[in-house]
């Protein structure tokens, strides 16, 4: 049986679907459905069985073993919202809950793979794997940095996998529930259908309107890397997972745009409550990963883009 937390959100429950395309559908989705609407990501999915993130923790807190072997986990549940600043809710959600699982599978030999962020690189210009360059910029970042913190302090003696990828502005299918934290390749086909408009932040940090640049990358991209690594359990680390070239919001929107035969560009006052949190440029090193042997290829924002748009309007949406 393979785990997959966070099962019913947005990369979960592509993974989820991925799995089952290689066969599996002996998958324990574990999530927190306080949020109904997450339901629709797994209509279309296999799953072995559903339980609550509670439920879940109080299992495993406990010593007590799931009802089937365990074979992996895909540890992806996590509070994603970089504007949350509850640290203490964060740190419990995010961190705490990521070592209880973590030492559940060492002491199992269970290949542990877990979501970290590129928020832990902060407003930085060089995103690599070295603490060097890590300085979060919010609350969010920085429990998914303590969290790898700790993790590199254990991987010398781990006997089974562990590795965290750091995700870096993933967007595609089933991410309809993030509401505000979905991606702007979203958030701009919607402005299109609206009002033919994509909005985007005037300049900020030394970047002209819409100029800010991200590493954004196509969600099953970034499943891919999560099936490599369960297929080459000897691979262990902290990697970062992007494509290795920066676009910018204007590119993403363009795309859009050409997408649907035409639209416009519509520049906004950069919100003052993100001067100072906001992250302008990420552009992953992904030196790490191709050194450990990953070869998962990456496509560009265009291509990317239309495919999401593509699978939108196979949905309906």
């Amino acid at each position: 049986m393979i785990v997959v937390t966070g099962g019913a959100g947005f990369i979960g429950s592509n993974l989820v679907r991925a799995l089952n395309a290689r066969g599996h559908a002996d998958v324990l989705v574990v999530d927190d459905l306080s949020d109904g609407t997450k339901f629709r990501n797994l209509v279309d999915c296999e799953l072995s069985d559903y339980l609550d993130r509670d439920d879940f923790l109080d299992r495993i807190r406990g010593g007590g073993d799931l009802p089937d072997a365990v074979t992996a986990v895909f540890h992806q549940g996590a509070c994603s919202v970089t504007t949350e600043w509850d640290g203490r809710f964060m740190m419990r959600n995010n961190y705490e809950y990521s070592k209880i699982l973590l030492h559940y599978c060492l002491e199992r030999g269970i290949p542990f793979l877990y979501a970290s962020s590129a928020a832990v690189y902060g407003g930085g210009r060089v995103f690599r794997e070295d603490p060097q360059f890590e300085a979060p910029l919010n609350v969010y970042g920085y429990s998914k940095l303590l969290f790898d913190r700790y993790v590199r302090r254990l991987l010398p003696q781990a006997r089974s996998q562990i590795a965290g990828l750091r995700y870096f502005n993933v967007y595609g299918p089933r991410e309809f529930h993030k509401g505000a934290m979905a991606s702007v390749a979203l958030h701009f086909h919607r402005q299109i259908l609206e009002s033919g408009r994509a909005r985007l932040f005037e300049g900020c940090d030394g970047y002209a309107d819409g100029e800010q640049r991200r590493d954004f990358v196509y969600v099953d991209d970034a499943v891919a890397v999560n099936l490599w690594l369960l297929d080459h359990p000897r691979v262990s680390g902290v990697f970062n997972v992007g494509t290795g070239r920066s676009r910018s919001f204007n590119d993403v929107a363009r795309a859009v745009i050409e997408w649907h035969g035409g639209g416009e560009l519509e520049y906004v006052a950069f919100p003052d409550g993100l001067r100072g949190r906001y992250q302008s440029f990420t552009e992953a090193d992904v030196g790490a990963l191709r050194a450990a042997g990953c070869d998962v290829p990456f496509r560009d924002v265009g291509p990317g883009v239309a495919a999401y748009l593509d699978w939108l309007r196979g949905h309906g949406a």
